[in-house]
């Protein structure tokens, strides 16, 4: 038998104006242990988020990225695979827990294979080319901050970036879920000309108020957003609230990802400001941003 342990962050896509472009890796982490056995068949232990609902088969989204991973590498069918996954990332909450997946899946799948056949680069479009979008793999798989996009040929890419320490961020999970393609659904298609303009002057700014230690109130104009948020409040109205609640007073938040968490950026000015603006129907967490994202260890044999 051969074993991979594979540790994936949380993420958060967006951060306000840098729809699907920004991504942050976060120190939230679920733990995927795959083993390759001669015993027939798929079996799934799944503890923690995710428990008693996800699929314990072929179906699981963890043991699909690894077919596809064996496929994509022209690697035959293992015989058997026994997975353990213990997650903390929560589901449908807009803190990446499918990226997560599917990043562990196709590096379990890339390390258990004999000799490494799929490059870093083709890792990351594997990734992109489950999920839809680069956002969240980026980070998952790079750790730090990240912008990614698409060339005309519909490669991905990416660059990593190290945010300033000083900038918490913290994640207000509510109980509520809401699933991606829903909250895409509320999008239109077309946006006026200087929402555009207004949203790419807003994430350059955001690239600097993180990275390069600017005045304190940048963050908070720099996380303005008139592409996505607004289009999707009805879908999670408390989620709009609390945003709003917290941008009065201060604190730069925005909608994780497809949302419904609120993900805000916490300083020394604004920590104090965050918890008075929510109620008892959310979780707070705060986080450090995690540096390296997606870890593969193989564990030691007695």
């Amino acid at each position: 038998m051969k074993t991979v342990q594979i540790r994936v962050p949380a993420t958060s896509a967006n951060l306000g104006p840098g729809f699907d472009a920004l991504g942050l890796a976060l120190s939230l982490y679920d733990d995927v242990e795959a083993t390759l056995t001669d015993e027939p068949g798929t079996r799934v232990v799944v503890e923690g988020e995710g428990a008693g609902e996800v699929p314990l088969g072929d179906a699981h989204l963890v043991i699909r990225a690894m077919r596809a991973t064996f496929d994509r590498m022209g690697v035959a069918q293992p015989d058997g695979i026994r997975l353990r996954c213990h997650n903390r990332i929560p589901h449908a909450r807009g803190l990446g827990s499918s990226s997560a997946a599917i990043c562990a899946g196709i590096l379990a799948a890339r390390a258990l294979a004999e000799g490494e056949q799929l490059s870093d680069d083709e890792v990351f479009a594997l990734a992109t080319e489950m999920e839809g979008h680069p956002d969240n793999v980026a980070p998952c798989l790079a750790g730090g901050l990240t912008v990614a996009w698409s060339d005309h040929a519909g490669t991905p890419h990416m660059v990593k970036l190290v945010p300033d320490r000083r900038i918490r961020p913290v994640v207000v999970v509510p109980s509520t879920r809401l699933a991606t393609e829903t909250a895409r659904g509320l999008l239109p298609k077309d946006v006026p000309h200087k929402d555009a303009s207004f949203n790419a002057g807003r994430a350059a700014l955001l690239i600097a108020a993180l990275t390069s230690q600017p005045e304190p109130g940048f963050l908070l104009a720099a996380t303005e957003d008139r592409l996505h948020q607004h289009y999707r409040a009805p879908a999670m109205q408390d989620t709009a609230n609390l945003v709003e609640r917290l941008r009065a007073a201060g604190v730069p938040a925005v909608v994780s990802g497809a949302g419904p968490t609120v993900l805000a950026f916490s300083t020394s000015d604004t920590q104090d400001l965050i918890a008075p603006e929510v109620g008892n129907d959310w979780h707070i967490q705060q986080m450090d941003v995690d540096p390296v994202g997606a870890n593969v260890q193989f564990p030691e044999t007695r």
